[in-house]
């Protein structure tokens, strides 16, 4: 089994067992080791899918502005461990490939292997609910076949994303492209150089 497809399983498994009770406050049940590549992907997925119905209430029109403002903290705190998680799951590759001597013409791709696997992970989400709304009874014929349309696209665009991120990661094997990691520097977060934070000091 290829990354990307094991990927996509373990994708495809968090957003079925999110949607047994469908609530942003359920408990992570994780059923895989710590440490491991299979348990950082459930936990990505878990992220991103608890993320998504964050972002889905907070634009409800009739939301409590004191709720909302608590919301938006709880969104940036996630998009925070999103962010970290990433950067875990490219130390993962780093130290998979660490001994891979990279060719005189290796070149740099334009994104490490984890951010990728970040679109792969919203994509599994952007697919099932797109197909939620191709399976809705009480929609119009013509809601239905646009969003079929989409999720037409949504599928090809899952296939061309793993097939992209197998061969990115098959070259980085073979020396082909090499990993270069850089961190994310988010300034907005950080109480030395948001000048709302530092300046409260």
């Amino acid at each position: 089994m290829s990354f990307a497809e094991q990927a996509n399983n373990i994708f495809r498994q968090v957003i079925q067992d999110y949607h047994l009770a469908d609530n942003v406050d359920t408990p992570i049940a994780n059923p895989y080791p710590e440490r491991t590549i299979e348990h950082d992907l459930y936990l990505k997925n878990w992220i991103d899918t608890v993320q998504w119905h964050l972002e889905d209430i907070i634009r409800d029109p009739e939301i409590d502005p004191v709720a909302a403002l608590a919301l938006k903290r709880r969104i940036d705190r996630s998009n925070q461990e999103r962010t970290d998680l990433v950067e875990l799951i490219d130390s993962y590759f780093l130290t998979l490939y660490r001994d891979v001597e990279a060719q005189p013409a290796a070149t740099i791709n334009t994104e490490s292997p984890a951010w990728a696997v970040d679109r792969l992970s919203i994509l599994a989400l952007k697919i099932y609910h797109m197909r939620v709304e191709v399976e809705r009874t009480d929609a119009a014929p013509d809601h239905v076949a646009r969003c079929q349309a989409k999720l037409d696209v949504l599928l090809t665009q899952q296939e061309d994303l793993s097939a992209a991120i197998d061969q990115l990661l098959g070259d980085i094997a073979a020396g082909r492209k090499y990993m270069k990691v850089y961190k994310q520097m988010k300034m907005y977060n950080d109480t030395d150089t948001n000048p709302v934070l530092y300046k409260g000091k």
